[in-house]
C-alpha cells in the first residue's frame, strides 16, 4: 500500500533530521550488537540502518527537485 503525503519543505527537511537521528542509533546498536558477537542482532540493526537509509534519500531527492 502506497501513502501520499503533502509535505511542506521544512516539514521533509525534519523528517530526515529525525531519520538522520535514527539510523545513528542503528548503527551504534549494530556495532555494540557486534561487539557483543550477536549475530541476530546485528542483522536486525543493519537491515534496519538500511531501510532508514533509503528512506532518507528516497525524501532529500524530493526535497532537491
Amino acid at each position: 500500500m502506497a501513502i501520499t503525503l503533502k509535505l511542506t519543505e521544512d516539514e521533509a527537511e525534519m523528517l530526515v533530521d529525525a531519520l538522520e537521528v535514527d539510523l545513528e542509533g542503528y548503527v551504534e546498536a549494530a556495532k555494540e550488537a557486534r561487539g557483543n558477537n550477536k549475530r541476530d542482532d546485528v542483522a536486525t540493526f543493519t537491515e534496519a540502518a538500511e531501510r532508514i537509509m533509503a528512506l532518507k534519500k528516497k525524501i532529500e531527492a524530493l526535497i532537491e527537485d
